[in-house]
């Protein structure tokens, strides 16, 4: 099987925390340049110095704010204009924050939406071009299985991430005859800050302790746990890779069974 990601470079978004740096690093165990994205320079370079460099690789970082997507796409061109190669794109955005969909205000709509699906469409314009030239591409967008089942307290980013999943099928009829594949990981209950948020708000609203809600929370799941970053970050990885080369426009949960559906 073949893995190996020497000499492909790879943009990852949302790389400083959680499931995107968990990505970022292992890409690069795997032998790719590592392009880390995100708005906090401090923590990029913290991150960077995290990343394998065992296979001769040479790694950067571009400081972007998710809010902005014409600043994005900018920084990302002119990042290309010094270096053309780009192989790879792993598109990963944190979640807004939770409530009831009927609470919801007209502008969470719009700002979750302008920070997901119009800054994923932004950077595939922007990295498409050199992807075609290499006759080798990867989009990987981490989504989530409110994809495939609606999570209760989490009405606005359920309808933004169906969006997207829209966006990326449509998308992976449109480019694969350039050898380019798009797919989407849903990660389900995992280890990160997004997961902490969740927790804090279903102990507020149910008045129950943080333990039972985690208890309860695990006992939804057949493997009795939350994944990992890394878990997750390993099925990224693979839809990178020349192995994965006609897995294509599909959506895949790493969520430890918990989805009700195929």
């Amino acid at each position: 099987m073949n893995l190996d990601l020497t000499g492909k470079t790879a943009l990852v978004s949302g790389s400083t925390q959680g499931i995107g740096r968990a990505a970022a690093i292992e890409l690069a165990l795997l032998g790719a340049n590592i392009i880390l994205m995100a708005r906090n320079e401090q923590t990029l370079k913290s991150t960077l110095a995290d990343l394998n460099t065992e296979k001769g690789q040479t790694h950067y970082y571009i400081v972007a704010d998710f809010s902005q997507s014409g600043a994005v796409a900018a920084a990302i061109a002119q990042h290309l204009a010094k270096f053309p190669d780009l192989h790879i794109l792993v598109n990963n955005t944190g979640g807004p924050a939770g409530g009831p969909l009927l609470e919801a205000k007209a502008d969470e709509f719009v700002q979750t939406f302008h920070n997901h699906l119009l800054n994923n469409q932004a950077l595939v314009q922007t990295v498409v071009p050199a992807m075609k030239r290499a006759g080798y591409g990867r989009i990987v967008n981490i989504i989530s299985t409110s994809v495939k089942q609606p999570i209760a307290g989490l009405g606005v980013s359920n309808t933004i991430r169906g969006a997207v999943a829209q966006w990326a099928k449509t998308l992976s009829l449109e480019i694969a005859r350039f050898g380019i594949t798009v797919n989407n990981v849903l990660p389900g209950y995992t280890e990160t800050a997004r997961l902490e948020a969740v927790l804090a708000m279903r102990t507020k609203t149910s008045g129950k302790s943080k333990a039972e809600i985690t208890m309860q929370m695990k006992s939804e799941i057949p493997t009795g746990r939350f994944a990992t970053p890394e878990e997750v970050a390993a099925a990224v990885a693979f839809l990178c890779t020349p192995a994965a080369a006609s897995i294509n426009g599909i959506n895949i949960p790493v969520d430890g069974g918990k989805t009700g559906s195929l």
